[in-house]
């Protein structure tokens, strides 16, 4: 994909700044400051990658000195991936993309009404474009394809196709950038189940300590079985409930992976207080400090945003009063749908006010920890002796 892009130079197609910078537009709800640094989330900093590095990622250093190319390459590698993905979006006629990540609400169902409201907001397509790129990349329709994988698909189909001068093969790179996006998130789940059975274990384990011992196929078996057990929640609940599960906790993913890094950086800062090594605390300070800042105001504004757009309580407020009138409001399809993004949205709002007290918690915490250490004129920890599995030490 990298030397596709440096191949072909694709022009940009997408405007830097657009009328919908206030945050009216249809695609993204909200100001550039904060939700500009929570959309980009684990492009910039992700505190998903701190929990799986607690786990899965020791398992890839033989010695300290791989520690900066594994641990800081692979997050170099992923803003890396997370440009690629804005020069796909961006390479895509602005009409298009909309058409794309815009709901039916607000285009319509058919071509020549996405068209029709494109044409509105300043940007011109036309439906037979519209036909004609559906075509070009082997589906029936383009029209409200949102979630990100369908336009980085098409950004780098265009982009592959124009390397190979061959228009004609859109429609294969179109599912073979699909194909490869679910190959992506797949090794991502694989690496998410096994950092959360280390931390099933590792909690469960305070209780009963047997439970920890990661050589005790019981032990492993039973975390695993509660990190399979909640993914499988998520399938489930998509299929009997496709307005809940995933889809229900999503617009919490930028948070709490935001709020994730800033608790890791926290940590990070704790330790380097605690072995005395406080002046190089300066290096996680300074990103917790405006994670934190971020992280924070945005969830204050998801919570209790006026705006239905933004706010969960606002949201659940408006489709509340929906329901209290009978009126169906779109993407809800009956009244009961209805009351299950009243419920989601509370439920939304009600973890996001639970994020945001951990995080406060563990700031407030980290102050006392520092404070005391502080007066110890020696360490208060310690690097521990490195110890080798057996199975390293006989290779």
């Amino acid at each position: 994909m990298a030397i596709g892009i440096v191949f072909a130079m694709p022009e940009m197609k997408m405007p830097a700044v657009s009328r919908f910078i206030d945050g009216s537009g249809p695609v993204f709800s909200g100001s550039l400051f904060p939700f500009l640094f929570i959309t980009i989330a684990c492009g910039a900093i992700s505190g998903f990658h701190a929990l799986v590095a607690s786990g899965t990622t020791p398992k890839l250093v033989e010695r300290e000195s791989h520690t900066r190319f594994i641990g800081y390459g692979a997050m170099l590698m992923e803003s890396f991936v997370a440009i690629m993905a804005l020069i796909c979006a961006s390479v895509i006629d602005p009409g298009v993309y909309f058409a794309m990540n815009s709901p039916a609400a607000l285009i319509g169902t058919t071509v020549e009404s996405a068209a029709l409201a494109i044409n509105s907001w300043g940007f011109v397509v036309t439906p037979e474009t519209l036909t004609m790129i559906a075509k070009d990349v082997g589906e029936n329709s383009i029209l409200s394809r949102a979630g990100g994988a369908p336009t980085f698909a098409v950004g780098m189909a265009h982009i592959i196709s124009e390397v190979f001068n061959s228009r004609n093969m859109m429609a294969f790179w179109y599912h073979f950038a699909i194909l490869f996006e679910a190959m992506f998130i797949l090794t991502a789940v694989d690496a998410g189940t096994r950092a959360c059975r280390f931390m099933v274990q590792d909690l469960v384990g305070v209780v009963v300590p047997s439970l920890a011992n990661n050589r005790s196929w019981f032990g492993n078996l039973s975390g695993t079985t509660v990190a399979v057990a909640c993914w499988g929640f998520f399938v489930y609940q998509g299929v009997v409930d496709p307005l809940g599960g995933i889809n229900t906790l999503w617009p919490l993913f930028g948070i709490g992976n935001q709020m994730l890094a800033s608790m890791a950086l926290i940590l990070g800062t704790v330790v380097l207080f605690k072995m005395k090594k406080q002046r190089y605390a300066w290096v996680t300070i300074l990103p917790t400090i405006w994670l934190f800042i971020t992280s924070m105001t945005a969830g204050w504004q998801k919570i209790f945003h006026e705006k239905p757009s933004i706010g969960f309580l606002a949201q659940a407020k408006k489709f509340s009063a929906g329901v209290e009138q009978g009126v169906l409001i779109a993407p809800a399809k009956s009244i009961k749908d209805m009351e299950t993004i009243v419920f989601n949205n509370q439920i939304n709002a009600a973890l996001c006010a639970f994020f945001m007290l951990v995080a406060v918690t563990m700031l407030i915490s980290s102050f006392f920890v520092i404070r005391r250490t502080l007066k110890s004129s020696k360490p208060t920890t310690h690097e521990t002796e490195i110890v080798f599995r057996e199975e390293a030490v006989r290779g």
